[in-house]
């Protein structure tokens, strides 16, 4: 099979591509970070492409040369900041839905009706339980995940009668550069998130998504929710208010 993953310089994206390419697959990565694309592509032999998923003409032109492609893996994504919606950055909500909504959108555009046409692929997109838990300081990334996991069900509605699969992957706390970019570069806040717990990690990201695209072409897992054993989902919570009426 040939691969394309997105956001492949660290993280999910790196331990994805690796997974495919340490089974025998065909794969190419992308990225912005053109020093590390360069250095993975050396250490495993793999192809990659420049490409900032944000730049839509860009994505066009990198899928009409990688047209033959099986399998579209939508990594490239990211979190800033956690502080409450009044408080935020309008510029940091502004990337988080041009790169994990807007980009999405245009790779899968870009690649689909190439796959259409020869009846056979599929979609891989990297979600986040964020998509269905609500959490303080999740406001816009929650919401771009969301966005992700519906635009993940309807298009397997839009497939219908294809060979063309979807799989929504959505994992919870993951212990990768995804702190460090959501704080800005702060690596001592970045670190506490993972203080005394054991997160999930890239590779486990990278089984899931193997297992869903190595399985019978008549098998299209839709969504895999996935969290370490550490975390789970909270309580409710409720203001007490001494000053209530």
């Amino acid at each position: 099979m040939k691969v394309f993953v997105t956001g492949s310089t660290s993280g999910f994206g790196e331990a994805i591509a690796y997974k495919f390419i340490n089974n025998g697959h065909d794969v190419v990565i992308s990225g912005r970070r053109k020093e590390r694309l360069s250095e993975i592509s050396k250490k495993s032999g793999c192809l990659f492409e420049l490409l900032d998923v944000t730049k839509k003409e860009d994505v066009f032109k990198v899928f009409e040369k990688h047209n033959d492609i099986d399998i579209l893996v939508n990594n490239a994504g990211l979190a800033l900041g956690l502080e409450p919606a009044h408080e935020t950055n309008i510029e940091d909500w502004e990337r988080m839905i041009d790169t994990n909504i807007k980009g999405v959108v245009y790779c899968t555009r870009a690649i689909l009706p190439f796959m259409v046409k020869r009846n056979k692929g599929h979609i891989i997109n990297i979600g986040s339980v964020a998509g269905s838990w609500p959490y303080p300081g999740g406001n816009v990334y929650g919401s771009t995940k969301a966005f992700v996991a519906q635009f993940s069900r309807n298009l397997r509605n839009d497939l219908f009668g294809t060979k063309v699969r979807c799989t929504n992957i959505e994992p919870g706390m993951a212990n990768t550069e995804f702190s460090t970019v959501r704080f800005k570069g702060d690596k001592n806040r970045a670190d506490k998130v993972y203080e005394n717990t054991k997160p999930l990690t890239s590779e486990d990201i990278a089984e899931a998504v193997y297992w869903c695209a190595t399985l019978p072409e008549h098998v299209n897992i839709n969504s895999i929710e996935l969290m370490s054993v550490y975390q789970t989902w909270n309580a409710f919570r409720i203001y007490r208010d001494e000053n209530i009426d």
